[in-house]
């Protein structure tokens, strides 16, 4: 799903799709995209990615709208129209994570429409299901997070950075106690068993991540009914409350409970040629010595001086979520949700350059 990628998609994003078909196989990929709204020429951009994966004869579902940001939150609704809140603002606005994940599961009706067409092609399943953010990524990499504990998990991620060595993604990474990392830095988390894997650089058994680049079995993703994308609740959302649809993903995952999901530390994308030459140095390794050393100290001190403030955290949201469980209960209505880790004290909504924090 792209939005005003022209730039990544012309310099790196296109041409690293096309190396990753040709070492696949045309017959073996099917590429969905869907993108609306942007104001740069990322269009035409995939127009160009368009006509190379015809020449190569990939199937593929490519598409762009016209509706902007603007559009979609000045348009005439249902009023019992889900995914819309009211804000402290005074007006109901859009959600941005029940609109991005409407937006994923468009990109993933493709999946099922192509197991089940009737038109003389042929019927295609798959077995692997890859998300590429709009990332520097080459071949190697996916093949590497496809590889990762031979084939056995639920889903595998990478590791994203825009400015290292910060990582990038934190709304979605959970580690495996279902906890915030506690430093955006190497190594990152505050499990013992997520930190050890990291620092032994194992594949990390985590609750839930994204970071960039993603593969799922998809075998939940033909289920009936199939595993699909979603946000918490519009009477949850009330409670200030907001849950990223790629950790939610997890949660619902069946296959997350007996195959696990893991991240994979020798798998790193980037936002930026800048941040992709710092975390894939010409010489040594990524970290590096120092910046294992301090990043050590850094999440050894972390773990003791922020306790207050997880304790707070978690506590507000727990709490908010035991209300709504009330309140939910009294009205007769489904209180049973999964999930609660993915969950932090804030509230986001579309504007017309993007979102918002309210």
């Amino acid at each position: 799903m792209h939005w005003n990628n022209e730039r990544i998609i012309r310099d790196h994003w296109s041409a690293a799709v096309l190396d990753l078909v040709t070492h696949f196989g045309p017959e073996n990929v099917y590429i969905s995209i869907v993108e609306g709204g942007s104001w740069d020429d990322t269009k035409g951009a995939l127009r160009e990615l368009d006509l190379d994966l015809e020449r190569m004869g990939v199937e593929r579902g490519i598409e762009m709208f016209n509706a902007t940001h603007k559009d979609e939150i000045e348009r005439t609704r249902d009023p019992a129209e889900e995914g819309w809140i009211w804000t402290s603002r005074g007006r109901k606005e859009l959600r941005r994570i029940p609109y991005l994940a409407g937006i994923r599961n468009r990109v993933m009706d493709k999946l099922r429409y192509l197991a089940e067409r009737t038109d003389g092609r042929g019927k295609l399943h798959f077995d692997k299901i890859l998300w590429l953010n709009d990332v520097i990524f080459t071949t190697e990499d996916v093949t590497t997070l496809i590889a990762t504990r031979e084939g056995n998990y639920a889903a595998a991620c990478s590791l994203d950075f825009s400015k290292p060595p910060l990582y990038y993604d934190t709304f979605a990474l959970r580690d495996i106690s279902g906890g915030e990392t506690v430093t955006q830095t190497w190594p990152f988390f505050l499990s013992a068993e997520s930190r050890n894997a990291i620092i032994f650089n194992s594949p990390v058994p985590v609750k839930s991540c994204w970071n960039g680049m993603v593969v799922f079995q998809a075998d939940p993703f033909y289920d009936d009914p199939p595993l699909r994308f979603r946000g918490i609740p519009d009477s949850l959302a009330l409670h200030h409350l907001e849950g990223s649809e790629c950790c939610l993903i997890h949660a619902d995952n069946p296959l997350s409970a007996t195959h696990g999901v893991w991240l994979n530390p020798n798998v790193r994308v980037s936002y930026n040629p800048e941040a992709s030459k710092q975390v894939h140095p010409a010489s040594g390794s990524w970290p590096g010595r120092r910046e294992r050393l301090v990043g050590m100290w850094s999440n050894r001190l972390a773990r003791w001086t922020r306790i207050p403030r997880r304790f707070v955290e978690r506590y507000v949201v727990n709490r908010r979520v035991r209300v709504w469980r009330d309140e939910t209960h009294r009205k007769g209505q489904d209180d049973n949700h999964d999930g609660t880790y993915c969950m932090i004290n804030e509230m986001q909504v579309v504007v017309q350059n993007g979102w918002a924090h309210i």
